[in-house]
């Protein structure tokens, strides 16, 4: 098997199609299913990268498919994606080899980062970041040199700019692009979760807890820690965050031992997070611990010149997975995008 296919089991079609959808988009081969029976007699004749699968479902359920997945297929990513998203079904999914959980409903992104960092060759076989803009090309000197250090990075900017991108970048051009890039979304997790994922679990930790489980600092030792969506994430849980960045350490729910942290921190945000912290929202010392080096991702209407190199990526990418011949961007494309981007500057309407 040569491409990261993905196999979508979903039994709301409305559903099953915006998700086959979106991860085309970004580049995925997908294979969908409407219920776990027709996955399981798919994954007897074709081989898969990964399964995203929703949990309710007739007949047999998500976390039914999951093991016999896991008994078959001991290293395959599963997803599982559901409305009902408490702790306890969480643990139990974690427990029986789930390789993460998404809580409906979320936004496209939040899928394709997901899915991207368990299957990341298919999503960066392009290489380095692809630009022309000289503003795009100014924010990528500055994160290649302040990727030599050891500062903490906050990327800000909107959804969908790109702010993993530019991380993973920062990872890959830094003293550990040879460890571990593990990333967590602050605001795809429930509150009640996100602290036993971030930070582990021992056996017995909570109820459902059978086993004592990692966190993502843990994951990340020796490489890079990204904490996507940072403003997301309440204000308690920002102090606990504040001491193991301070302290470099960090200790597991329900455990008495000091783990030693060698980590690199970066974080993302789509707020400002200045006057988050004026609202009270956001602690001020945890801030300032995370904006050592600040970096800001403009929306790609203001880097017109990029539009064109990501339209040849994509498009590479979409034909490779298709096994499709890419076409030839027109004479005069380039002109054209820079024309619709002047009228709609005129119009006011972006």
């Amino acid at each position: 098997m040569t491409q990261s296919s993905v196999l979508i089991v979903e039994d709301d079609s409305s559903l099953r199609e915006a998700l086959c959808d979106t991860l085309a988009l970004a580049g995925y081969p997908v294979s969908a299913a409407s219920d776990a029976q027709s996955a399981l007699d798919m994954m007897a004749h074709e081989d898969f990268s990964m399964v995203v699968s929703d949990v309710q479902m007739p007949r047999m359920d998500g976390h039914a498919l999951l093991k016999r997945v896991k008994a078959a297929h001991p290293d395959l990513p599963v997803l599982l994606m559901t409305a009902y998203g408490t702790i306890q079904k969480a643990v139990d999914a974690m427990h029986d080899g789930a390789s993460d959980y998404l809580v409906k409903p979320f936004e496209a992104e939040v899928l394709v980062n997901m899915v991207s960092r368990y299957l990341p060759a298919e999503m960066e076989q392009d290489g380095d970041v692809v630009t022309e803009d000289v503003r795009s090309r100014e924010i990528l000197d500055l994160a290649r040199r302040v990727a030599a250090s050891d500062a903490s990075v906050l990327i800000s900017g909107a959804s969908g700019v790109g702010k993993e991108v530019l991380a993973r970048y920062i990872h890959r051009h830094s003293k550990c692009a040879q460890g571990p890039f593990v990333a967590i979304n602050c605001a795809a997790i429930p509150e009640n979760m996100l602290e036993a994922v971030l930070f582990g679990y021992e056996k017995g930790a909570f109820t459902g807890a059978y086993q004592g489980c990692p966190g993502k600092f843990e994951q990340a030792q020796g490489g890079t820690l990204l904490l996507d969506e940072i403003s997301e994430m309440d204000l308690g849980l920002q102090a606990k965050l504040l001491r193991v960045l301070q302290e470099r350490e960090v200790e597991r729910l329900g455990g008495r031992k000091i783990i030693a942290l060698n980590v690199r921190v970066l974080a993302t945000t789509n707020r400002q997070l200045r006057e988050e912290v004026s609202a009270g929202r956001f602690r001020e010392d945890l801030f300032y611990r995370l904006n050592v080096f600040p970096l800001h991702l403009p929306p790609l209407r203001e880097r017109p010149r990029d539009i064109l190199p990501l339209v040849e990526q994509l498009m590479s990418r979409h034909c490779r997975g298709s096994s499709l011949r890419k076409p030839r961007t027109r004479r005069g494309a380039s002109a054209d995008c820079r024309g619709h981007r002047a009228q709609r500057q005129r119009t006011g309407s972006w």
